[in-house]
């Protein structure tokens, strides 16, 4: 290890030196204070470590052996994931405080999984990228049961940990078929060793692995069956973050080791993602309209998301990965906003999660039903909202690259999942309801709502700025 090394991941580092102090120093304190504490100070060191990673004079050089990668397409996923953690954060406290959940080890716990996001993102071969996945997932089975005294939190923490396990072993096994093929868990050597060698029968069956492995992760169909129970069973602010984080995580494995293992070998893995990303839009959007629940339906609302994320990745073209890369912010940000809401779906301080109890919001608030309904709205892909060129981006690409039938898919798919969502905001406006809801949005909340929300408006005019950041990370990662 030379010092470059350190230098080049030292916002990781600062991660974990963070972590294990939080965690030491806290336990000898008050338990509200040091809760409070390491809460606001996980937030603060989450924005800063995206600035050290936005400003870092390191970011493009490779650190031990090429085994961590922070190129350009490292960097955007990381900032991005860095900042929706801190939002995300931001929304819990209050939701933690009210239903007494607010213990130190929660932003622990969080920072813990962002850090193996981040090693995740930037992994240069097959063990890194194993060992990412495994510091990101243990703390999110953690937290999916952080309310232990509730019986659906510990049955969704419980069939995520049995799934998530078994997605880790597939992703192991295709790792090891993959390097005793190969003889490398080096990202580059496999690329060249499949370039020199020809695709061998090991290497395709170590790819299909891997490929059930992160579809998993991305709870893409026929790998999504943990999804709506866990976003149903675990608490509001847990699903939120499950909603947002892990999947620009998850769709950043998938390129990168689809590109900097595969890349040569793009026909033996383009019809796979096709396949999966088909499935996954249909099913999101069509099993979406029979919930009565709301976070089962954002449930099957992430499914879709990410089949049409996959479209871009079928593209296997520069245009299709920029176009992904903007999908996900857009994707995130209404995530965010729809969250800020759903974590204050009150009646006489009870949580509510029934969609039919939305009935009538605008009498009871107009302006969140507004600013909900450009969400929705946006989350639809209806014009001229940022959700809508978001979608545009991937058909372009789609199209571009010849899967026009594909592209007609999801245009298909939007059209079905735009049910959904409208029939939320005729509720808001036009529905029947016996008891209207009570629950009030703190300050902090309403900022991030209207702001997921506005950014949506103003998204429209150039996607503040998305489409230059996301072609230079998208060049990276093919070169």
């Amino acid at each position: 290890m030379t010092h470059l090394d350190v230098l080049t991941i030292g916002p990781e580092l600062l991660l974990v030196i963070f972590c294990l102090i939080s965690l030491l120093v806290a336990s000898f304190y008050d338990s509200i204070n040091a809760s409070n504490l390491v809460f606001f100070s996980t937030i603060g060191l989450l924005i800063l470590v995206a600035f050290l990673i936005y400003i870092s004079p390191y970011k493009m050089m490779p650190a031990f052996g090429g085994a961590f990668v922070r190129d350009s397409f490292a960097q955007y996923f990381q900032i991005t994931i860095l900042l929706s953690v801190a939002a995300l954060l931001i929304l819990s406290k209050e939701y933690l405080v009210k239903y007494q959940l607010l213990k130190f080890e929660y932003p622990i716990l969080v920072a813990f999984s962002t850090l193996g996001m981040l090693i995740v993102v930037s992994s240069g071969n097959l063990l890194v990228l194993y060992l990412g996945i495994e510091i990101q997932s243990l703390s999110l089975y953690v937290i999916a049961t952080f309310r232990r005294n509730n019986l659906k939190s510990t049955e969704a923490g419980l069939k995520y940990f049995v799934l998530g396990s078994l997605s880790s072993g597939l992703m192991l096994f295709g790792s090891s078929l993959i390097y005793g093929s190969t003889g490398s868990i080096e990202f580059k050597e496999i690329y060249a060793a499949i370039n020199s060698g020809g695709f061998l029968l090991g290497i395709m069956a170590g790819l299909v692995f891997l490929i059930s492995g992160m579809a998993f992760k991305a709870s893409a169909v026929p790998f999504h069956m943990w999804t709506p129970d866990v976003y149903e069973g675990s608490p509001t602010p847990v699903t939120g973050f499950f909603a947002t984080a892990p999947k620009l995580a998850a769709m950043a494995i998938l390129l990168r080791v689809l590109f900097d293992c595969f890349g040569s070998a793009v026909e033996s893995w383009q019809q796979v993602i096709i396949i999966l990303s088909f499935c996954s839009m249909f099913l999101g959007s069509i099993a979406a309209i029979g919930q009565k629940n709301i976070k089962r339906l954002m449930a099957f609302s992430s499914i879709g998301h990410v089949g049409f994320a996959l479209i871009g990745v079928a593209c296997a073209t520069e245009e299709g990965i920029a176009a992904v890369l903007i999908y996900m912010v857009i994707y995130v940000i209404m995530n965010v906003g729809v969250f800020a809401f759903i974590l204050n779906m009150e009646r006489e301080g009870v949580a509510v999660t029934n969609i039919e109890s939305l009935a009538m919001y605008s009498d009871v608030s107009p302006g969140q039903a507004f600013f909900l309904a450009i969400l929705l709205f946006s989350l639809a892909g209806i014009p001229p909202l940022a959700g809508f060129f978001a979608k545009f981006y991937i058909f372009s690409a789609a199209i571009d690259s010849g899967l026009i039938w594909l592209a007609i898919s999801g245009g298909i798919a939007s059209v079905v999942a735009a049910f959904y969502y409208l029939r939320i905001v005729y509720l808001m406006y036009f529905g029947e309801s016996k008891e209207l809801l009570t629950g009030s949005m703190p300050v902090t909340h309403w900022i991030l709502f209207v702001g997921a929300a506005l950014l949506m408006l103003v998204g429209t005019v150039n996607l503040y700025g998305l489409d230059g950041p996301a072609k230079v990370a998208a060049f990276s990662l093919l070169n």
